[in-house]
């Protein structure tokens, strides 16, 4: 059927391409099988996929070329699980990366895979995936380099979706929306990307709650931002007070409301505090946090 999610699939040359069990012919039936009746052939299939192109999170040079399925495949509303879909495009995209690390700077996280040169290293590449294990230690700095270039041909192929990701924040399933918002933290915050992130709404508990901490991690001036985190301090969700006063005190340091640091202090000892959809952090971790550049943690 042309025009679906997986239209063009085919026309990937997959044989050419490795993962972490050789070459990748077994990736666009494990992709249909997303796509099946049968949720237990999807969750094989999906750990299948997860094990092979994010493997232990090491990308290979498949991973960047499931990207724009996974993509189409979250983007269409007739995919059953899209949430672990889009958990696994995350994954494929950031690898194990944790939010300790944004804002992200690419430049400088992938600047290792300029050891690595397709063409000119295209003979020792066939020696690594022919399971070859004597290499000199030149050989193996190339051979990082070449894990860190796939995990950028990874990233850059999802950036270059970016404008999916941000329409998924406003999805009905509240559990894509939630993960979307997250995922887009990893991300040049376009226009389009800030303004998605305060439009939604606060009765959406669990989006609302991500998107405030992407707005943490955002360096926007746009003074709807900052408006819209004092005001989200008063509300009666405690996930999205919190993150609220969470992002007003990454963005404003000293010069956080009244409000915010109320909130603040008033959890730092809780250890029952609610886990924020798409994030790895727990929500208390991030609040010593923004009391620690507060000067109080």
């Amino acid at each position: 059927m042309s025009g679906g999610p997986l239209d063009g699939v085919d026309t990937v040359r997959w044989h050419r391409l490795h993962h972490a069990y050789g070459a990748a012919t077994d990736v666009p039936d494990q992709l249909r099988a997303l796509r099946g009746p049968d949720p237990d052939r999807r969750g094989a299939a999906l750990s299948r996929l997860s094990g092979s192109v994010y493997h232990q999170g090491t990308r290979w040079q498949a991973s960047q070329a499931v990207v724009p399925f996974l993509v189409a495949l979250v983007d269409d509303a007739g995919t059953p699980d899209r949430a672990a879909v889009l958990e696994l495009l995350r994954k494929v995209a950031i690898g194990d990366r944790r939010d300790d690390e944004l804002p992200f700077d690419p430049a400088r996280a992938f600047a290792a895979a300029d050891a690595f040169d397709s063409v000119r290293d295209g003979s020792l590449l066939l020696r690594f995936f022919a399971e070859e294990d004597e290499f000199t230690e030149d050989e193996i700095g190339v051979l990082d380099g070449a894990a860190v270039s796939w995990a950028a041909d990874s990233y850059f192929g999802a950036a270059a979706c970016l404008d999916a990701v941000v329409s998924w924040v406003s999805d009905p399933d509240d559990e894509v929306a939630a993960r979307a918002a997250a995922l887009t933290a990893w991300f040049q915050p376009t226009a389009a990307r800030v303004a998605a992130l305060v439009a939604v709404p606060e009765g959406r508990t669990r989006v609302r709650a991500s998107a405030n901490l992407v707005l943490a991690h955002t360096p926007s001036a746009d003074p709807r931002v900052d408006l819209l985190l004092r005001e989200l301090t008063g509300s009666d969700s405690e996930t999205v007070a919190v993150t609220a006063a969470v992002a007003e005190a990454y963005r404003r340091g000293g010069a956080v409301s009244e409000e915010a640091l109320s909130v603040l202090a008033g959890v730092a000892e809780r250890d029952d505090l609610a886990a924020v959809a798409g994030w790895d952090r727990a929500l208390r971790g991030f609040v010593m946090l923004a009391l620690r550049r507060l000067g109080l943690g």
